[in-house]
């Protein structure tokens, strides 16, 4: 029987509840544990797919299609492998669920109520994500005494009297510093952990997270007053990197509390390899400028696995990554030369909708004629084609549908259909309406031999990337492209999937999202040699 480990956190949010489920995770998977993570998300939008990335930071794609949370990227960064749809589950999917039950009779004419039918949908999700795994890792989005959290707590509370010593609450709360006072305060961890137990969850480990250290004798003290082993009072201060933390929580003694309580022998991980990445992170003896060409940069989250992915990337190359933010919107105005001639290579990430296009275009045009470094993601190759189509090819009035959707010169189209990662033809449907049909998921990408991307792949001839958009290059224009200095490197039933220029050094942009597969112990191939390749510029200017 699979064993459940409960993250849940109190006082308020973003205290690091997805990076203390990531962390015990990656522990327990280098201690030979088959170990999965769910995230669930109390917010009754069925996913986060149609949510502005400003409102709630990158939307993360899973290899069977999934849009979920991007707590999911830190699962597969931290344990280094695949989840699915399965493993992220919201309110409004539960409450779908249910009423689809209702409508169609299932319930037999019953009255439905949230104990026990959205209670009972919530227990059969957790327990079929844990299926097959040793240890399913549980992130209870949100904090102890939202409304609309608990019916997840009490989803939670009726498994734990179910299975009782297969469940173990992990609760993070926070112990703040108050500078004027010169104190730390352990008042509101207490009130957080009595509304715990008020839910009727007594919480079997606190994570305690504070920017100073807490002393002993502070623990002791929330040991008695929350009814907590001292030995289960884990201390979490801030880190340089998000990756030193399972390196922390070992030092800690996390392992030892949730090693006794599911009567597993003494848990000994293998972090070698781990301990070596982290500290090229900490310790580089390298640098390189990127210039990070965006339009959701005043939340950074949205571009949150791509910004891990560059550090994967670092770490495997005793790099450190220094970004310079471009706010797309305004480089026309602070001038794209000013801000680009000092970097050593250009990123141009996906997004959607036309605001701060053109500046993204005049990125990719220095770029192209000034041999800078270049990386293109989604709606950067895509742009990296209107750019070339208007600048090069001389059409004007080149660009894409999802801009234009009356546009004579249609570089970028929605197409009527495609194949999707299960071999069965989608059909698109021409409207505006936010949910339509995309391309999600994992799909092939046949790499062209003897190109850049071929030999960032190592020579191989078929790859498997994630995608998430809904236009495609046109490939009406492909002779034209071709016949001027654009090689196709990567292709899959007839779409382009990657392009680089035959007079560049290093230009490369593909269509679908190369940070989705970057493990911090396997970087994405393409960003591994971008970065490499900005290292080479780097030296070339004599950095």
């Amino acid at each position: 029987m699979t064993n459940y480990i409960v993250v849940t956190g109190g006082v308020l949010s973003s205290l690091g509840k997805g990076i203390t489920s990531a962390s015990v995770a990656a522990l327990l998977g280098n201690s030979n544990c088959r170990v999965s993570m769910l995230k669930i998300d109390p917010y009754i939008n069925v996913d986060p797919g149609t949510m502005s990335p400003l409102e709630h930071g990158e939307v993360f794609v899973t290899a069977d299609g999934g849009e979920t949370d991007l707590d999911l990227g830190h699962y597969e960064r931290f344990i280094n492998s695949n989840l699915s749809k399965r493993n992220n589950f919201t309110t409004g999917q539960i409450y779908q669920t249910v009423i689809e039950r209702e409508r169609r009779g299932d319930y037999l004419g019953k009255t439905i109520q949230v104990i026990p039918h959205i209670t009972d949908e919530i227990v059969r999700r957790i327990k079929a994500a844990g299926k097959d795994a040793d240890i399913l890792v549980v992130e209870l989005g949100g904090t102890v005494g939202d409304i609309e959290g608990l019916p997840f707590y009490e989803a939670v509370r009726q498994m734990k009297r179910q299975l009782k010593h297969k469940m173990f609450n992990i609760h993070v709360t926070l112990v703040p510093y108050i500078s004027v006072a010169d104190e730390l305060k352990t008042k509101p961890t207490q009130h957080s952990v009595q509304e715990l137990k008020r839910i009727g969850i007594t919480p079997d480990m606190l994570v305690l997270r504070s920017e100073k250290p807490v002393p002993k004798e502070m623990r002791k003290k929330l040991s008695v007053a929350c009814d907590v082993e001292f030995e289960s009072i884990i201390e979490a201060t801030d880190a340089k990197s998000i990756y030193e933390m399972p390196l922390k929580f070992f030092d800690n003694g996390i392992l030892h509390p949730i090693a006794r309580a599911f009567n597993y022998d003494e848990l000994k991980p293998d972090l070698r390899e781990w301990k070596k990445l982290v500290k090229a992170i900490l310790e580089p003896r390298r640098e390189v400028t990127i210039a990070f060409v965006g339009k959701y940069l005043e939340l950074k989250e949205s571009y949150k696995s791509l910004i891990e992915a560059l550090t994967h990337a670092g770490a495997h190359t005793d790099c450190k990554i220094n970004f310079r933010w471009a706010d797309s919107e305004k480089l026309l105005d602070e001038g794209v030369e000013k801000t680009l001639t000092e970097c050593d290579a250009i990123l141009v990430p996906g997004g959607f909708g036309t605001r701060g296009i053109e500046g993204k275009i005049a990125a990719i045009k220095y770029a192209r004629e000034h041999k800078k470094v270049f990386l293109g993601i989604c709606l950067g190759m895509q742009l990296a084609l209107i750019e070339f189509a208007r600048n090069v090819l001389k059409i004007k009035d080149a660009t894409s549908q999802e801009f234009d959707a009356e546009a004579k010169n249609p570089v970028i189209y929605l197409i009527d259909e495609f194949i999707d990662q299960t071999g069965n033809k989608q059909i698109r449907t021409h409207c505006s309406q936010f949910g339509a049909t995309m391309r999600l998921g994992e799909y092939e990408c046949n790499l062209l031999e003897n190109t850049l991307m071929s030999k960032a792949y190592g020579g191989e001839k078929k790859i498997f990337e994630r995608h998430r958009h809904r236009y495609e290059a046109n490939a009406k224009y492909r002779d034209q492209f071709e016949a001027s200095g654009i090689v196709v490197s990567g292709e899959a039933k007839g779409l382009i999937e990657a392009i680089e220029l035959r007079d560049h050094p290093w230009f490369v942009a593909v269509q679908f999202h190369p940070e989705f597969t970057s493990r911090l112990q396997s970087p994405n191939r393409i960003i591994l040699a971008f970065i490499e390749n900005a290292l080479i510029s780097a030296e070339k200017r004599g950095k």
